[in-house]
């Protein structure tokens, strides 16, 4: 006979067996799980696929990274959130290429090169280059840029990421190249590009005009000056009967823009008064008059005159520092914010300025060279002083000198930057080449098309209807090497532009055969076609343009030279998906050339993102020693925790992370490997064609668990759409901790180990099991693809099992599994569970009971609650997990305590009677009453008897 030890009978329990590991060991599963991938050609067969099914298209284009150097988090972060949306779009039945590019030109890599120049002595900074050093430093960038591209490609794949990396686009290839040649073309035909002498953002250490885009604003100490312009001419007489010195007042904190100054600019509508101080008189704004005073310490003064902004025109001042006039003009931007309410204007020097400048016929000067020093129209004194430092203090010292500095001190404030090198940039008049922004109503056309496209999040589109509401002509020049040669070629005979259809397919030819290289390395009459004269003048002479395009032309004709070139893609993209400073970046640029050249957005889905931050909300920063990288988080938790981390995250905001968020992460990733194991052990003698249950024979409690995953699968399917991965990782992590962990598993545990295995109810649980199990790999596959893919290989093989998860179709649930009633039932006795599980809790503490599952629990109810509780074909003690339940609608028990959510409802715990089962672990009245298996329950002696004979 068998001791009544329950290790003799453990062999005849049914307990879990898989070889779905307990250690994830993701740092090394992973790139095998990715080569097995690879070799199979999932990601191909999964187009295919649908292909083969004449699916409807979602196309996500891919916003080009740039191509210097490793990924970081926030790269992660953008590529991991695309990844779920293609990964959930196919699985939901589209056709879904995710072709990755990136971006290779511009002045980033041009630098790094630079220094490498610099380092073997091969060129000196501020030497002009010779052609053949420009020849080397192109083909150096072009090599820099593919070595880190690739790099980063291989980067990308290692996060888990599904796409054409075998074929990625890139901005530096000659096709790409000669297309954005074309589309150059196209927008000069249509009239949208013109050559101008206009004021532009200019880093003086890049040594190139920039966009706005290309800005960052960082806090900057800056001087701070009141000066005076005294009065030349007063011919309305607005200082008559004034009998002091007559001046004008302003306040700058640019002291060497006041070598460009040709003016001073007023409100049209604001009151100005003139304010004598002892033996001076100044123009000052009404409303900024006592802050003035108080600045100035002006604690006497009187308000001689008072007049509206127009009524000033007329009046001119004299420079402080040069002969020449200064003249009154209005602009209504100027405010009462700070300042005396009069603007010193230098046209050269402003974008605003710039504009009243045009308009008044201001002289525009810009007496200032490419590196930021004064050149000699700034006169003897100056010229050759870096503005920013002995520019300023020379300048000030200047007017100290001649008594027009009244006050000086400094001030902190943000100021505008160069995003590549972090140096504060200035502005500039120079001549460079524009895109209009309101050429033939287009910033009208851009605002209409933002309106039909969706933002995620809504407020994406008031940044980007801001952005382009307020934004200037884009400058589409750069002074610099590395790019594509604008396309325009100079007539000498007449001094025109040209470009014509002719002259851009002649180009585009040549760059299609030698790469953007061409126009810098052909002569002009190699690149313009055959006997090409200047249709302007019949000229024959011709120059070529040496500026190259703006790097957001580039990644802002994506969505021409790669959707409209792809044989998988097309024109527009379903959704484009970036940072949220990319509204003034990628969004914008491609939308300005879309509506320009398509006449619509080349996106009908905006997704953005926040950039990631540490756990305190600070920016991450090497000094900080904050950063988190990518490859750090990878080698110690595998990149599922770092999918994980993304999908858990509001995205719509700047993402936290450090280490006690990864910690908390991959606490979580374990609750769901740990429930998928579970899954997975119980299914290892699950067979589905062969022991799955038909709905109607299943067990109510599986019954019910099948309407709770349709629940599941509607909110996740739901929130997947509605791109909230916040809300898919609660649900489901929800779903595995509450429904499944803590109740449903836990309370199947003694069906599936001590039934008999091809019991009924044992096989209906399975059943469920299996579906749920299926159901949580397919939904889990765009958050964590590693663990899902490897879950699904671990699943029991049934007819038609798709080779992959990747391969297989989203969630369907069959109607027959909503049973609104049934969960209506279900959810009240789950709620009287809740109250046998606070009785066990005190019974526990009380040491009436040392496990609840010997317990005898007794419900004392009235006959309605007895009736519900009757109703129910699964055992109480099943559902609460204990030895013996009893429902009692009269009399008294000396334990009974009272329900807190029933009023009807009292519950009473004991030791139940009987024997401890060696098997099951249960008290039984039973045990003792089989001679063969004296210490087994009637269930259990039963089950092992056949188990024996069989």
């Amino acid at each position: 006979m068998e001791t009544a030890k329950k290790s003799g009978y453990s062999h005849t329990l049914n307990l879990p067996k898989t070889d779905f590991p307990q250690k994830a060991n993701l740092p090394v599963r992973e790139p095998e799980m990715q080569r097995w991938w690879k070799e199979r050609r999932i990601y191909e067969k999964m187009l295919e696929r649908r292909k083969a099914q004449n699916a409807p298209t979602f196309i996500l284009h891919d916003g080009p990274p740039y191509s210097n150097g490793d990924i970081h988090i926030g790269h992660a972060l953008n590529k991991i959130l695309k990844d779920i949306v293609v990964k959930f779009h196919a699985l939901k039945g589209y056709f879904t290429p995710y072709v990755p590019g990136w971006d290779n030109h511009g002045l980033p890599i041009e630098h790094r090169v630079q220094e490498e120049l610099i380092a073997e002595g091969k060129w000196s900074p501020g030497e002009p280059m010779t052609d053949e050093i420009k020849r080397e430093l192109r083909q150096r960038c072009r090599k820099f840029a593919e070595f880190w591209s690739w790099r980063q490609n291989e980067q990308f794949q290692r996060l888990g990421v599904f796409g054409d990396w075998e074929h990625p686009y890139f901005t530096m290839d000659y096709e790409f190249e000669a297309r954005l040649v074309e589309i150059f073309g196209e927008l000069y035909e249509k009239g949208y590009l013109y050559r101008g002498y206009k004021t532009v953002h200019w880093c003086y250490h890049c040594v190139t005009a920039l966009a706005e885009a290309e800005l960052e604003y960082h806090e900057k100490e800056s001087p701070s000056i009141w000066v005076r312009f005294k009065l030349r001419d007063d011919p309305k007489g607005i200082f008559a009967g004034v009998d002091a010195n007559p001046y004008a007042l302003i306040w700058t904190t640019t002291p060497w823009t006041i070598p460009g100054n040709t003016g001073i600019m007023v409100h049209p509508e604001f009151d100005y008064v003139i304010a004598v101080v002892g033996q001076d008189a100044y123009l000052v704004a009404e409303g900024l008059l006592p802050i003035v005073a108080d600045e100035l310490g002006w604690s006497n003064y009187r308000v001689a005159k008072k007049f509206v902004g127009e009524q000033l025109k007329g009046l001119v001042f004299s420079h402080p520092l040069y002969d020449r006039p200064s003249p009154i003009v209005t602009a209504e931007f100027v405010t009462l914010e700070q300042g005396s309410g009069l603007v010193h204007t230098a046209p050269g020097h402003g974008p605003e300025d710039y504009e009243v400048g045009i308009r008044e016929g201001l002289p525009i000067l810009s007496p200032v060279d490419e590196r930021g020093r004064f050149n000699h129209d700034a006169g003897e004194r100056l010229q050759g002083l870096f503005v920013h430092i002995e520019g300023n203090k020379a300048v000030m010292e200047w007017l100290e000198e001649v008594g027009a500095l009244l006050k000086s001190s400094t001030i902190r404030h943000n100021y505008p930057h160069c995003w590549r090198c972090r140096n504060p940039v200035i502005f500039r008049a120079t001549t460079q080449w524009f895109m209009s922004i309101d050429h033939n109503g287009h910033r009208q056309k851009c605002l209409e098309a933002i309106e039909r496209v969706k933002w995620v999040p809504e407020e994406g589109k008031g940044r980007i209807t801001a952005m382009v509401q307020n934004r200037p002509d884009w400058c589409l020049s750069r002074q610099r090497a590395w790019g594509v040669g604008i396309p325009v070629f100079y007539c000498q005979n007449c001094g025109q532009p040209v470009v014509t259809r002719e002259t851009i397919k002649s180009v585009a030819d040549w760059v299609r055969k030698e790469g953007s290289d061409a126009w810098f390395e052909r002569s002009v009459k190699e690149l313009l076609p055959a006997n090409f004269r200047c249709p302007n003048c019949g000229g024959s002479e011709f120059t070529k343009e040496t500026d190259v395009l703006d790097v957001w032309f580039d990644s802002g004709c994506t969505h021409r030279a790669v959707l409209e070139n792809h044989p998988d893609l097309r024109w527009p993209a379903d959704m484009y998906l970036e940072g949220s400073d990319q509204h003034r970046g990628w969004f914008n640029s491609s939308l300005m050339v879309a509506v320009a050249t398509k006449g619509d957005a080349p996106y009908r889905i905006v997704l953005t993102h926040g950039f990631v931050v540490d756990e305190q909300g600070r920016a991450m920063h090497k000094s900080l020693g904050n950063v988190v990288a990518p490859e750090e988080v990878i080698s110690q938790y595998g990149a599922d925790v770092l999918r994980l981390w993304v999908c858990a995250s509001d995205y719509s905001q700047d993402v936290r992370l450090g280490p006690e968020i990864l910690k908390r992460l991959a606490d979580a990733y374990f609750r769901f490997r740990n429930t998928i194991r579970f899954a997975l052990g119980n299914l290892f003698d699950f067979e589905p064609e062969k022991h799955a249950v038909p709905y109607e024979q299943l067990t109510e409690l599986d019954k019910f668990m099948l309407h709770r995953l349709t629940e599941i699968v509607d909110e996740v399917t739901e929130a997947y759409e509605e791109f909230d991965y916040p809300r898919v990782f609660q649900t489901l992590q929800r779903f595995c901790a509450v429904d499944l962990s803590a109740f449903y598993f836990d309370v199947l545990k003694d069906r599936l180990y001590c039934e008999a295995a091809d019991d009924p109810k044992r096989r209906s649980s399975q059943t469920v099991i299996f579906e749920i199990a299926k159901a949580l790999c397919i939904m889990l596959f765009p958050m964590i693809s590693h663990t899902a893919e490897e879950a699904w290989q671990h699943l029991p093989n049934w007819q038609g099992k798709p080779e992959s998860v990747a391969l297989s179709d989203w969630v369907r649930v069959p109607d027959e599994w909503r049973n609104e009633r049934l969960a209506e039932r279900w959810e009240q006795l789950l709620r009287i569970r809740d109250e046998v599980k606070r009785a066990l809790e005190l019974a526990k503490n009380e040491r009436r009971v040392l496990n609840p599952l010997e317990a005898k629990v007794t419900l004392l109810t009235n006959e309605a609650l007895a009736d519900f509780l009757s109703g129910f074909n699964v055992s109480l003690s099943e559902v609460f997990i204990v030895s013996q339940v009893a429902v009692q609608t009269d009399g008294m028990h000396p334990n009974a305590v009272p329900a807190e959510e029933f009023p009807n409802l009292s519950i009473a715990v004991e030791l139940a009677p009987g024997e401890k089962c060696a098997r099951c672990w249960q008290r039984q009245e039973s045990v003792g009453q089989d001679s063969q298996y004296p210490d087994l329950c009637a269930r259990c002696s039963e089950v092992v008897r056949k188990a024996r004979v069989s």
